[in-house]
């Protein structure tokens, strides 16, 4: 049985010149007490391109703002932001986080009957009604885009900090 609140998980294939391709879908239940207690939102996975198109303004924004990002973190794309977290955008002026949140909501539909499962539609100002439900929602869409990247972070990024510090030290003669 599914824990209310955490998200049901699946994946969506769609057909592209013969090639089976899964974008992740995630429903979302919000459990809070509120305006929005039982509302079910579905969230999916951006495409990659749009995906590392993101993360790299994120991460270009984060430098210019003085935030230290992973090295290599140009080959890294979403797995850096994986690395940095969230959190680390809270130090961007809003002119510059502004577009890249609100980006985010393109991965957020809403069911509007949950027994009527194949009835989606995109969202409209008074779908959420809760501050709440809104930061839940953004932390969920990062999670969607980011949590499987924690596991492999490191084998692109070279390792631990320490195993990159170590490498570093020593040169290959």
């Amino acid at each position: 049985q599914r824990t209310p609140g955490a998200p049901n998980t699946k994946e969506r294939s769609t057909i592209r010149r013969g090639i089976n391709m899964a974008r992740t879908v995630s429903n979302y239940t919000v459990t809070d007490e509120g305006r929005d207690n039982g509302k079910v939102f579905v969230l999916t996975e951006m495409p990659a391109s749009r995906a590392e198109s993101w993360a790299m303004r994120a991460l270009l924004a984060l430098m210019a703002g003085g935030v230290e990002v992973p090295e290599g973190f140009e080959r890294m794309g979403m797995a850096a932001m994986a690395e940095i977290g969230i959190k680390a955008l809270a130090g961007l002026k809003w002119e510059v986080a502004e577009p890249l949140l609100a980006e985010m909501w393109s991965c957020v539909q809403i069911m509007p009957d949950p027994s009527k499962t194949h009835l989606v539609r995109n969202l409209i100002e008074e779908d959420i009604e809760e501050i709440t439900t809104r930061v839940k929602l953004r932390a969920e869409v990062w999670k969607l885009h980011t949590g499987f990247l924690k596991a492999v972070v490191h084998s692109i990024s070279g390792g631990s900090r320490a195993a990159a510090a170590s490498k570093k030290g020593s040169r290959n003669t």
